[in-house]
């Protein structure tokens, strides 16, 4: 029977392999703990020790990244200067209150702009043995309750400044197009040219004797008069084609109006136009004497013309309800766009108090943060019975899919695999149990290259590997693969960046591994990833 064995130069081989794949910064950033084995409740010492550059910018872990344990306390930066490098420590008071054995998974440090990832470590937490022949036991104390103070978060605060400036903005806004709008109202033709000629009157253009400025004033309101009552192009007509217009609708009976009024209209055009382009200004009567005739032009005017048609009242009408129709979407768009305001303002502020994460996870939702805080599932897998926990039941594959499996390896007598999710899944897990013929041996450097192979099948490239032990919470050992990979979306073709772990158990004739796949830098994905196996555990009685 052909037989695998595992040599010196085969393990020199793996060895070199890995650290052909390590990132530099691995050799850059350590993590270590002041001992491995700790009681319930007591603290161990975690230190991260980077060497950077003098200049780089380094991030330390913050929060409870340190699942399974719990941070108690956090310290100060500890900085050495050793050239030409600068070496960084931060060390962290970490505690369990349950026994078992635990893995501290990966910490992440930003560099710059690169991401450093440190190894894990094993942690042994023993019971804490109480002898009661010894020990004097006390009744257990009543518990007091303690009200909690009321607290208002900052947020609530910044969320009630941000309405409160939003709604003053838009009450200002609203105040000023009120008063445009008033502007706006179209003031009668005859009206607006009265008014005009008040202000005129008001003004100190005689006395001043600026009676160029005086006339172009006077001559432009009886235009705009014209234009804007009688309809016709008045401000772009020269004095006598002004005249001649006024002239032939008088005669056609459009107007009925004096021809001396024409006549006198036609003499202060002319002073006007010799005031403005001869320089020839008449003396302050005639001036007078011209705002009075303009003014009785006006009135003769507003009664030579016939009373409007209801075809321009309704012209009219239409035109204020497009105003009034213009100023309610406008009022529409303001009040949208302060709901906006206010949402912007309030999520600033939640980002800024609570952090990114929790208002991306608040309002668009984590499909990894549910399924971490969702009820998991406790099972048994396989052969030996493997006793894993995970988000969701693992489902079996076909008989007919581990047939083809047994088929294509000659070594193996019996094959079982169960899974949920796939390589494109944010989250995979894959549990698998291979008996093989008597007397195989196993080979761990062809166990590593079946992963990889098997990762390079699914359309994976661009992978990178870590080999380290690890043991159970039973006490089996066995071999954890840990890395990264990149794999295309088949629907959008983007890269995706996929975390892989695979544990491998050799258990007399019989090979158990557990796949767990996720997304790189998905901070829940990797709290899953730990959680799940540190509940691996063998039902060793069953063997």
């Amino acid at each position: 029977m052909q037989t695998k064995k595992i040599t010196y130069q085969t393990t020199l081989s793996l060895i070199f392999f890995i650290l052909a794949f390590t990132q530099v910064y691995a050799q850059e950033v350590e993590a270590k703990i002041d001992r491995d084995t700790i009681k319930i409740g007591e603290q161990v010492k975690y230190t991260i020790t980077a060497k950077v550059q003098p200049d780089d910018v380094i991030e330390f872990p913050e929060g409870q990244t340190f699942t399974p344990l719990e941070m108690v306390e956090a310290y100060k930066i500890d900085t050495t200067q050793l050239e030409p490098l600068k070496i960084l420590s931060k060390t962290y008071a970490l505690t369990q209150f349950d026994s078992g054995r635990y893995t501290i998974g990966r910490q992440t440090l930003k560099v710059n702009e690169s991401f450093v990832e440190t190894d894990t470590i094993a942690i042994k937490v023993n019971d804490v043995i109480v002898d009661t022949t010894k020990q004097k036991l006390y009744p257990i104390k009543t518990y007091i309750d303690i009200e909690k103070p009321f607290e208002i978060s900052n947020w609530i605060w910044w969320t009630l400044l941000a309405i409160i400036v939003v709604v003053g903005l838009i009450y200002l806004i609203f105040r000023l197009r009120d008063k445009k709008d008033q502007k706006k109202k179209r003031i009668p033709p005859y009206q607006k040219a009265i008014q005009s000629l008040q202000a005129l009157d008001q003004s100190d253009l005689i006395e001043s004797r600026n009676l160029k400025e005086y006339y172009s004033k006077l001559t432009e309101i009886s235009r705009r008069y014209l234009e804007e009552k009688v309809e016709i192009r008045a401000m772009e007509y020269t004095s006598n084609e002004l005249v001649d217009e006024l002239e032939n609708r008088r005669s056609s009976q459009k107007l009925n109006i004096n021809q001396d009024l024409i006549d006198d209209f036609k003499k202060v055009l002319q002073r006007a136009d010799l005031a403005k382009f001869a320089k020839s200004a008449p003396d302050v009567i005639t001036a007078k004497s011209d705002r009075k005739n303009i003014e009785s032009f006006t009135n003769s005017m507003q009664t030579a013309i016939p009373e409007p048609t209801e075809e321009e009242k309704k012209r009219d009408e239409a035109y204020q309800a497009i105003l009034k129709k213009r100023r309610q979407q406008r009022k529409i768009v303001f009040a949208v766009i302060g709901v906006v305001a206010v949402m912007v303002i309030t999520t600033v502020a939640l980002v800024a108090t609570k952090g990114y994460d929790y208002v991306r996870d608040a309002y668009f939702g984590n499909a990894s943060k549910e399924m971490l805080e969702s009820d998991w599932i406790t099972s048994s897998y396989g052969f030996p019975p493997m006793e894993i926990s995970t988000p969701d039941v693992l489902v079996r594959k076909t008989s007919k899919e581990l047939d083809v499996m047994v088929a294509q390896n000659e070594f193996a007598i019996d094959y079982e695999i169960f899974e949920k999710g796939t390589p494109f899944s944010d989250l995979s897990v894959t549990v698998s149990s291979i008996q093989f013929k008597e007397g195989t041996e196993f080979d761990i450097n062809k166990s590593i290259e079946g992963v990889l192979a098997e990762f390079e099948k699914q359309g994976a490239y661009n992978i990178l590997n870590k080999q380290s032990e690890f043991e159970t919470l039973d006490g089996t050992d066995g071999i954890q693969i840990t890395g990264s990979y990149n794999i295309k979306n088949p629907i959008t073709q983007n890269d995706i960046k996929k975390s892989y772990n695979v544990l491998i158990f050799y258990l007399g004739s019989y090979m158990s591994s557990v796949t767990i796949i996720h997304n790189e830098n998905d901070q829940y994905a990797d709290e899953i990833n730990n959680r799940i196996v540190n509940t691996i555990e063998f039902k060793l009685d069953d063997r």
